[in-house]
């Protein structure tokens, strides 16, 4: 298990490594003249100059850039070009809007995934033709078209829920439990169907397996079959597609933070890139590739766990 751990690791460090130096050159690569920007039209050559070479904009892009992962390892992210804004600071300071969003999420989509898929697998049928349905339907259906009608119906109609806006759980946990629901049900639809769907076939694909029906046959009670050895081996696939699902999260709570009016960082995102402020915008992509790996080292020791022979691969 450790010699799996130490090769997890080493592969998250480099790929760490490669997202900060691509992502750094493709920012850099439009050459924006952020001196204009900052000064306004109206500045002179030499005061442009002068703003540049103060951010280090005159240097070459990769001695700018090996500059910026000295600090950044030092934990030292800089500041924003345009509002001078530290970028640690700024990040942790809408980071707890979209982390409820994604644990929201997560949590509904593995519980509600897992037992549609388990429950179609098992039972076939006209459950079977349902949650197939439902999937397809989880699918197709845009998602800003589900979020639109789900405020319409539960936030305008009903008035169940607010509209718009976040109350941080510090303040109150009924405010805050009220402004995240229909954010993470909007985000769970087409996730439940992801994962359920790749359940029921996992549960279908291990229950046609020789040895379940070997074990039938001696007797065993269906329960023990399926609970030991059926689930245990149709949750790896179900595992990596629950993973794969909370990576494309992020790019879903960049639209439902906007509509709902989140403060998080899907809207702080969208802001800073129109802008080209290359530091806050590195610390994004950072946060969002170390938490892609976090993610990633989970689902591979939680697999590795399940099914010890896939530690060797």
């Amino acid at each position: 298990m450790l010699g799996f751990l130490i090769r997890r690791l080493t592969g998250s460090i480099a790929l760490l490594l490669v997202t900060a130096l691509l992502t750094f050159v493709l920012l850099s690569i439009p050459n924006q003249d952020v001196g204009r920007q900052l000064l306004g039209m109206q500045a002179t050559q030499q005061a442009i100059d002068a703003k540049n070479a103060e951010l280090g904009l005159d240097r070459p892009i990769l001695v700018q850039f090996f500059d910026w992962l000295v600090r950044a390892v030092q934990g030292d992210l800089g500041r924003s070009w345009f509002s001078s804004e530290n970028v640690t600071t700024a990040i942790g300071n809408r980071l707890p809007v979209t982390l409820s969003l994604m644990i929201g999420v997560t949590l509904v989509t593995a519980v509600c995934g897992y037992l549609l898929g388990v429950w179609a697998g098992t039972r076939r049928g006209r459950v079977d033709t349902f949650v197939q349905v439902f999937s397809v339907a989880g699918y197709a259906l845009p998602g800003f078209l589900v979020t639109i009608v789900i405020v319409i119906v539960f936030a305008v109609k009903l008035g169940w829920f607010p509209a718009v806006g976040y109350t941080p759980i510090t303040i109150s946990f009924t405010g805050w439990l009220s402004t995240i629901t229909l954010p993470v049900i909007s985000l769970s639809l087409a996730a439940v169907a992801g994962v359920a769907q790749q359940v029921r076939s996992s549960v279908i694909e291990v229950s046609r397996s020789d040895y379940i029906r070997t074990l039938t046959t001696r007797g065993l009670p269906r329960r023990r079959i399926l609970f030991r050895h059926v689930l245990r081996n149709a949750s790896a696939p179900a595992l990596t597609v629950l993973g794969l699902q909370f990576v494309g999260l992020l790019g879903g709570a960049v639209i439902v933070e906007q509509i709902f009016g989140l403060p998080g960082i899907g809207s702080m995102t969208i802001k800073y890139t129109s802008q080209g402020d290359i530091p806050i915008i590195m610390g994004l992509v950072m946060l969002t590739a170390i938490g892609v790996v976090i993610i990633n080292l989970l689902v591979d020791l939680a697999i590795g766990a399940l099914l010890p022979k896939a530690r060797v691969s």
